[in-house]
């Protein structure tokens, strides 16, 4: 067993210990993680240990996460869009396959909140197969962009297994893998996997960075080796309040991401997620962080910011032509026209 699956099987789970580990009161945390799981691996524990607020703040249980709010527990229609248990199949072009269920660390922000960690919702191989399956049986699919839980969770044999697959299939051109990875256990990222991955051209790769602080000496070490394999690196943030929403810190980490070779493709709007308000920041808040970022750092390291709107109608970039309306309730044009209601922070 390779160091990287000791630390997974190491990983800190009973809420007691994670109250005592964290000063977070023991009954409240163990309310909280009933409800959403808590999982940290031993890097993350003993880096959240001397952390900023700011990272303690995506993977500590709050019971916030427990307060009444009428955000859904799918905001976009992921189960209504998902033809058999492994994809979700939103654009005609392009198919999510959700190769696990499981996370190196729960993030608790997470799109999924509903479905990660829960045994119930646990993928068999014979249900990636059938995904698979439906991608080969489907041509207009040219696109394959596999998530989870992560992925990278994967033993390098059954990553390479799924990859195999899915390049064997005419019709699919471009693979994408979305990762958590680096920033979470970035010894996952080894030699031998840098090498698989590299065999599988055109392979992006998109990592989730949030904060500079997650940019360590171990994860932009992660990241070399991804690079230097030639698997093309571009990274998604989400905005999150009391994470990174203030100028200063985003150009700290887009110009940080750059320097490590991986291009800041989106700025996530967060998506409207029961159990999430408290990280929620409003659209005319995010409009105006990226006219401050337009003024103080390169053109290369301006992501796109976008909403993926509720209801699975995909992604909108928060565009002038795209905004037909700000308020409590921000109007949206898609691209292909269609008008779409998206709860703003208040």
């Amino acid at each position: 067993m390779d160091d990287w699956q000791l630390g997974l099987k190491a990983r800190p789970v009973d809420p007691v210990a994670l109250a005592a580990a964290f000063d977070l009161d023991p009954v409240e945390t163990k309310e909280v993680t009933t409800a959403y799981p808590a999982l940290l691996t031993p890097y993350l524990h003993r880096l959240l240990q001397t952390a900023s607020e700011a990272l303690r703040r995506q993977f500590l249980p709050d019971p916030l996460e427990l307060c009444p709010d009428s955000l859904p527990v799918d905001p976009l229609d992921e189960q209504r869009l998902a033809p058999v248990p492994a994809v979700v199949h939103r654009y005609p072009n392009r198919a999510l396959l959700l190769a696990t269920n499981s996370c190196a660390a729960y993030c608790r922000f997470c799109t999924r909140k509903r479905r990660v960690g829960r045994r119930e919702n646990r993928l068999t191989f014979g249900e990636i197969l059938d995904g698979i399956a439906y991608i080969a049986a489907t041509p207009q699919i040219n696109e394959v962009v596999i998530s989870g839980g992560d992925p990278l969770t994967l033993s390098d044999s059954l990553l390479g297994e799924i990859l195999q697959r899915l390049q064997k299939i005419e019709h699919v051109t471009l693979l994408r893998i979305s990762t958590r990875t680096p920033a979470v256990l970035p010894e996952r990222i080894t030699p031998s996997l840098a090498a698989l991955l590299g065999r599988f051209h055109p392979l992006y790769l998109t990592t989730h960075f949030n904060h500079p602080e997650e940019l360590t000496l171990e994860a932009r070490e992660a990241c070399r080796l991804l690079a230097d394999s030639g698997v093309v690196l571009a990274n998604q943030t989400v905005l999150l309040k009391g994470v990174n929403d203030d100028a200063a810190t985003l150009a700290t980490l887009f110009t940080k991401l750059l320097h490590c070779r991986i291009r800041p493709y989106y700025l996530h709007q967060m998506d409207p997620v029961h159990g999430t308000g408290h990280f929620r920041v409003p659209v005319e808040t995010g409009l105006q962080l990226m006219a401050e970022l337009r003024q103080t750092i390169s053109g290369l390291a301006m992501p796109h910011y976008v909403i993926d709107t509720p209801g699975g109608l995909g992604k909108v970039a928060l565009l002038h032509d795209s905004i037909l309306s700000l308020g409590p309730v921000v109007r949206l044009q898609t691209a292909s026209g269609q008008v779409v209601d998206y709860p703003n922070a208040q």
